[in-house]
């Protein structure tokens, strides 16, 4: 498993931090995001999901990854 932490612009609420937890679990991957600190804390299989996939899944939620 591995695990890395994304810089992500324009979450700001409870609903921003669903979406992008859900769209991380859509892919395959977990996702716990920090919103304060505006960074979502990925663990995935690289062998089942790439690091593209979750980043492009956020990007498609209307979010920026950094």
């Amino acid at each position: 498993m591995s695990n890395v932490v994304l810089k992500v612009e324009g979450m700001s609420c409870g609903h921003c931090v669903s979406s992008v937890e859900k769209a991380v679990s859509n892919v395959g991957a977990a996702a716990k995001v920090d919103l304060s600190g505006k960074t979502v804390s990925v663990e995935f299989d690289e062998n089942k999901v790439s690091l593209a996939s979750i980043k492009e899944a956020i990007e498609d939620q209307g979010y920026d990854v950094v």
